[in-house]
């Protein structure tokens, strides 16, 4: 099994470094989640929708009154097309070279990368090398590693020197940049400049791995995948050449899907992310997955004889959700067992739903504790346990603060089959989410989505805790002194 991922993520990964070296354009990774949870993302798509975005326009409202680190994040938006923005190499240059005007080093090394690259302006090494000279001098030391790689490559420069460029290099990675560790590590992996010492380019990755340096995460998976310089290990390959070659120019695919999304095009947006999905993107795999779940009929989601059924849809949408909660995706988690516990595009399995919540509870997600806690109450797919009901629930209230009144609810309900086991009122308590649903279509449009008929049992709850207490007051009150008749 993990010999076929190896060898897909290893291929896919090849090309995204590949087109590390290559491109002229940096690759454009910026995964937006649409959804949280149940609910649509809206923050977050706030955030993309580029230059209308409020916060784009204080920050552009800065630059022009002269901010240089307004100018230089503007010129950061522009050249990677970040938050919506679309890429324009052009704006870049300009906002870019005002921040230089302002001293700004970091706008310094990024010209020293753009003139490197060719992005937007003619290829120039002599240029890049003067503005990574530039940003050095500001104690920028991240130009060190630029600078060292002209040198590597003889661009720029009069000839390669490996002496040289392992000078750069190691004052990079002494003032801890990771570029500076990963570029020191093949030197010593290949043996050049230096001796080859395979055990401190292993060093060097696994530092460079740490602050997030893709190619690294490749160089590392090499090593597992073939035993070299560390165990082997196809596992632990697999999962770092999924991290590079989700990093790949394929990753743009996502930002079209965003923009569709956007727009309002569900059906598009469904199939970009799908395609993506098919990758292993979890962000593309939850994002299909809740538009599938969301908009139903009104996306595009086409079945084996057309368009997809309602039992089709459900079964696709849980599909995405198990992988994306595989990844570690919590909320996937969470469905998944709303899936199995409502039977919703699968057969109703309490066992399988508790399962799924467990996961879910893993990850330290209140919801998923709380529904242990009723599953729990009402011996459905757990063992009938008012004590580790009770415990659950008190989880799930240190977790999220926010879950304080359906907490509150749901321990009155806990009270009351602690002291009412077996009486009327529980059995009642007990017949409201069958007794409910037939109060007509009325209740079932306004009331009745999955999760308030537990409301609504709760809110019960509390109002007979709140009788059978006051109640309980009354008989044990004092009996006021009668008053007492004297003789004459």
């Amino acid at each position: 099994m993990h010999e076929k991922s190896v060898e897909l993520y290893a291929e896919l990964a090849a090309v995204a470094v590949a087109s590390f070296f290559s491109a002229k354009e940096s690759p454009l990774i910026e995964p937006v989640r649409i959804n949280d949870g149940a609910e649509e993302n809206k923050e977050a798509l706030r955030k993309s929708r580029g230059e209308e975005d409020d916060d784009f326009q204080i920050i552009e409202y800065q630059a022009q009154k002269g901010n240089a680190m307004a100018m230089y994040r503007l010129g950061i938006f522009y050249y990677f097309g970040l938050r919506g923005v679309r890429r324009d190499h052009a704006k870049a240059l300009v906002w870019f070279h005002k921040a230089v005007e302002k001293g700004d080093s970091l706008s310094m090394e990024l010209l020293g990368e753009i003139y490197a690259r060719g992005s937007g302006v003619e290829r120039n090494y002599t240029k890049a090398l003067d503005w990574l000279k530039a940003a050095s001098r500001q104690k920028r030391f991240s130009a060190y590693n630029g600078i060292g790689y002209l040198y590597v490559k003889g661009q720029g420069v009069e000839n390669k020197n490996y002496t040289k460029a392992k000078e750069y290099f190691k004052k990079a990675a002494e003032n801890d940049d990771p570029n500076g560790h990963y570029n020191l590590g093949v030197l010593y992996l290949k043996g050049m400049g230096v001796k080859k010492n395979v055990k401190l380019a292993c060093r060097h990755f696994i530092i460079a791995a740490n602050a997030g340096q893709p190619k690294a995460f490749y160089q590392l998976g090499k090593m597992f995948q073939n035993g070299i310089g560390l165990k082997k290990d196809l596992a632990m390959a697999a999962i770092l050449y999924k991290l590079v070659a989700e990093r790949g120019p394929w990753g743009s695919l996502l930002r079209w899907a965003l923009e569709c999304y956007l727009k309002g095009q569900t059906g598009k947006a469904l199939l970009l992310y799908s395609r993506v999905a098919e990758l292993g993107y979890e962000v593309a795999q939850s994002n299909a997955a809740w538009i599938l779940d969301k908009y139903g009929e009104y996306d595009i989601c086409i079945g084996k004889s057309g368009f997809c059924a309602d039992v089709e849809r459900h079964q696709r949408a849980h599909t995405l959700w198990w992988h994306a909660s595989e990844q570690g995706n919590e909320h996937a988690a969470l469905l998944i067992g709303d899936a199995y516990y409502y039977g919703r595009g699968t057969e109703r399995d309490y066992e399988r739903a508790a399962e799924a919540y467990l996961h879910a509870h893993s990850q330290a997600n209140a919801q998923a504790m709380f529904n242990l806690g009723f599953m729990h109450e009402h011996g459905q797919g757990l063992p009938f346990d008012l004590h580790l009901a009770k415990r659950y629930y008190d989880q799930a209230l240190e977790t999220d603060p926010a879950a304080k009144l359906p907490v509150m609810l749901a321990l009155m309900s806990v009270w009351l089959r602690k002291n009412y086991a077996g009486s009327s009122v529980v059995t009642l308590i007990d017949s409201l989410p069958d007794i409910l649903p037939r109060l007509g279509v009325w209740l079932k449009k306004t009331l009745l989505d999955d999760g308030n008929v537990t409301i609504v049992t709760l809110v019960v709850c509390l109002l007979t805790v709140l009788y059978l207490r006051g109640r309980q007051r009354r008989m044990v009150a004092p009996a006021e002194p009668q008053p007492q008749v004297r003789n004459n």
